[in-house]
């Protein structure tokens, strides 16, 4: 269930003003994601710990396959690096323990709905039909150290790095009505005609 009403937040709460004392905004790219790990409105996805490094290069693009009750969503796609839980798996923990277990954002971005078939037109979701959606991630050069875990992390706000969306769709999301926000059911499919997932490059060892 996505409510904009209690929107996933991008850096955990309290959110300082971006530029006041104390602020974390200068290093909320690299925020721990245990934060949000774990709450029903974020599907999660990760690897058993790599036997060996992985090294991805160039293009990182999420093909998604989903559907949603309401007329409009956001699709947010995190790619993780976790980090081992014991120090006895990998060097850099033990040198920092309080890397044991970190969630580090690798490359994130986001997806309006409305924009799946042209930027120019946008246009309802239609209820209950799933789509394709693309999330482009970028360029990356990146290597999965040994004993961490590669972990996936959708959900379908990002809030206020990322305006709620209505759920509801109105031409016009900044002119929208407090009543057409709206908690709505998302889904994500991981199916043989509707195989859900993100391509990377892999670097040969």
């Amino acid at each position: 269930m996505s409510n904009p009403a209690d929107p996933v937040p991008y850096r955990p709460r309290p959110v300082e003003v971006t530029y006041s004392r104390g602020s974390r905004w200068s290093r909320w790219m690299t925020e721990d994601q245990r934060f949000v790990d774990g709450r029903p409105d974020v599907k999660t996805w990760a690897t058993a710990p790599l036997d060996a490094d992985v090294t991805i290069a160039g293009e990182v693009v999420a093909r998604l396959f989903a559907s949603t009750t309401g007329s409009d969503a956001d699709w947010v796609v995190k790619l993780i690096d976790v980090y081992p839980d014991s120090a006895s798996r990998a060097p850099e923990v033990a040198a920092h323990p309080a890397m044991a277990g970190y969630e580090l954002m690798v490359a994130g971005d986001v997806m309006r709905g409305r924009y799946r078939g042209s930027w120019e037109r946008p246009e309802p979701i239609p209820a209950g039909v799933v789509e394709p959606y693309t999330v482009d991630l970028h360029d990356q050069l990146y290597t999965f150290r040994r004993g961490h875990r590669i972990m996936v992390q959708i959900q379908s706000t990002w809030f206020p790095l990322y305006d709620r969306n209505p759920q509801t769709f109105v031409p016009n999301i900044f002119l929208a009505p407090a009543s057409a926000y709206q908690a709505e059911t998302e889904r994500i499919y991981r199916t043989a005609a509707e195989p859900t997932h993100v391509e990377v490059m892999v670097v040969p060892r």
